[in-house]
C-alpha cells in the first residue's frame, strides 16, 4: 500500500517477538508494574516513554504481558489519563515546531507544505478519536490555538 503523502511504498517494520508468559527473570510482579506506571504517569511521561522507561529501568519487556493490561488501561482504570490522544499531542508538538520555523523563515515553501500535511492529519485523526470517544464531539483543532491545547 503507499504512503499517503510521498510517491512511494511503505515498508513493513519489526515485530515483537512472541511471548505468551512473563519472563522468569523480570523483575517486578504484575502489580508493581502498574504502580511503577501510574507513577511515570503523574510525572507527565507519556504512554511510549513510558513502555521504554519500563523495559530500560526496572527490566519490563512488556507491560502488557506483566500486568494484563496496556499501558493506557492501566492509566484509564487509575484516572491519570492524557487529556489528548498521544497521537494528537505529538502531532501538535510538530505543529508548533513549524510555526515557530515559519514565524522566522516565512518563504519556506516546503515547511509551509508540511505544516498544511500535518494539520490535516490531525484532522483525520480528531474524526477518528470522536467516533471512539477518546475526544470529546466539541473539540476542534485550530492552528492558532495549538500551543494552547497542549498545555
Amino acid at each position: 500500500m503507499a504512503r499517503m503523502h510521498k510517491h512511494r511504498k511503505g515498508r513493513s517494520g519489526s515485530t515483537k517477538p512472541l511471548r505468551r508468559q512473563v519472563p522468569k527473570w523480570q523483575p517486578l510482579g504484575g502489580r508493581d508494574v502498574e504502580t511503577q506506571v501510574v507513577g511515570l504517569a503523574k510525572e507527565g511521561k507519556s504512554t511510549a516513554v513510558i513502555g521504554a522507561y519500563m523495559r530500560d529501568q526496572f527490566g519490563v519487556p512488556d507491560v502488557q504481558l506483566a500486568t494484563g493490561k496496556s499501558v493506557l488501561e492501566i492509566l484509564r482504570e487509575n484516572k491519570v489519563e492524557p487529556r489528548l490522544p498521544e497521537e494528537i499531542a505529538n502531532l501538535l508538538r510538530r505543529v508548533v515546531s513549524l510555526q515557530g520555523h515559519l514565524a522566522d523563515n516565512p518563504k519556506d515553501l516546503g515547511n509551509k507544505r508540511s505544516l498544511s500535511l500535518v494539520e490535516s492529519k490531525i484532522r483525520r485523526l480528531a474524526k477518528y478519536f470522536k467516533v471512539e470517544g477518546r475526544l470529546p464531539e466539541d473539540w476542534h483543532y485550530r492552528s492558532e490555538t495549538a500551543k494552547l491545547l497542549l498545555e
